[in-house]
């Protein structure tokens, strides 16, 4: 079978491997779909933590179930449309005994810490399968994205009518306003991209948008909240300068939720956090509630996945095309890879 290899930063080969052998407790899957992701460019570019090299990269995925162990079937059909949540735990370690499989101690993320999907065919353990429930490849293979910001979302406990600021307008970030909003937020983005924001605005209806490069956000969000500023702060950029700066965005008694993540430490002033007795959280991966609210958002009109596809690509293309989506003049959201 083809597989993709991220042999070092900056640097993709293809090669002809093994076709994976079914072993038990774990399902077969004929990929059809792999969405590319924050995780994957940070990877290419050497800044991910957590990563070493080489890796397949890969864990936004749809495709065809085709086989599985017989005691795990659980009523899956051979041939069936799937995803998968990538995130394979251990299921007796203190985070998992407590339902928080997400961020289990000895957590394997696909594509990460072990090798992801960016192949002809991939094996997972069956637990981690999930229906496609009628839809199509293309939305299936952004469930996981969706599901990353309806975590940080739930994490966050938003109630109707709060403000809201989300900071980073990629996928993730996207994905989380719409679940705020769902959620009842005022949502607020803020982005130095500002086709980016005109995305937040044109198709997500945000109303409020900020872009940090040319305006002045503390200005801006006393504005628009009549001097109370934001109840929830949620950063999804990953990006430390922004982490660390945007304490002086939230309220007093707020709450500020790290969905992104960087490589280096995180330093906020004690003093600023500890007068509005802010709460602090980290929001790591999503788990299968947060995986069924996706899909029952997009079954419901609620969430349109396929708008936020801006890339197409064959597998055989990856290599050529992958570096481009570095450049923020691409326009780049979403890209999604097709298996023939």
């Amino acid at each position: 079978m083809k597989v993709l290899t991220c042999t070092t930063p900056g640097s993709f080969e293809y090669s002809v491997g093994e076709r994976p052998l079914l072993t038990k407790g774990n399902a077969i899957i004929k990929i059809r779909r792999i969405g590319i992701c924050g995780t994957d460019l940070h990877a290419f570019e050497g800044t991910q933590p957590y990563f070493n090299y080489p890796r397949i990269l890969g864990h936004e995925l749809s495709g065809d179930l085709i086989d599985i162990d017989e005691s795990e079937a659980d009523g899956y059909r051979h041939g069936e449309i799937v995803t998968v949540i990538p995130y394979f735990y251990c299921g007796h370690c203190i985070a998992c005994r407590q339902g928080k499989s997400n961020c289990c101690v000895t957590l394997k993320v696909a594509g990460v810490h072990i090798d992801g999907g960016m192949s002809e065919y991939y094996s997972v353990p069956a637990y981690s399968l999930m229906r496609g429930q009628g839809l199509d490849y293309d939305s299936l293979s952004l469930i996981e994205p969706l599901a990353i910001g309806a975590h940080g979302v739930r994490r966050a406990e938003i109630k109707p009518g709060e403000i809201v600021l989300i900071i980073g307008a990629g996928p993730i970030g996207l994905g989380t306003m719409q679940f705020a909003c769902i959620a009842g937020a005022e949502v607020i983005a803020m982005d130095i991209n500002n086709s980016r924001l005109q995305f937040c605005s044109e198709v997500l209806k945000i109303k409020h948008t900020i872009n940090p490069g040319v305006e002045n956000v503390v200005d801006r969000l006393r504005n628009i909240t009549n001097g109370d500023m934001p109840a929830v702060v949620i950063d999804a950029t990953g990006n430390q300068k922004a982490i660390n700066s945007a304490l002086q965005y939230l309220s007093w008694g707020g709450r500020y939720i790290l969905i992104g993540l960087q490589k280096d430490n995180l330093i906020l002033s004690h003093p600023e956090f500890h007068k509005r007795e802010a709460t602090l959280m980290s929001s790591r991966n999503a788990t299968r509630q947060d995986f069924d609210h996706v899909i029952q958002s997009i079954k419901n009109g609620s969430i349109d996945p396929i708008s936020y596809i801006t890339h197409r690509v064959k597998f055989g293309q990856v290599k050529n095309e992958f570096a481009s989506w570095l450049d923020q003049a691409n326009g780049l959201i979403k890209a999604v890879v097709e298996f023939d």
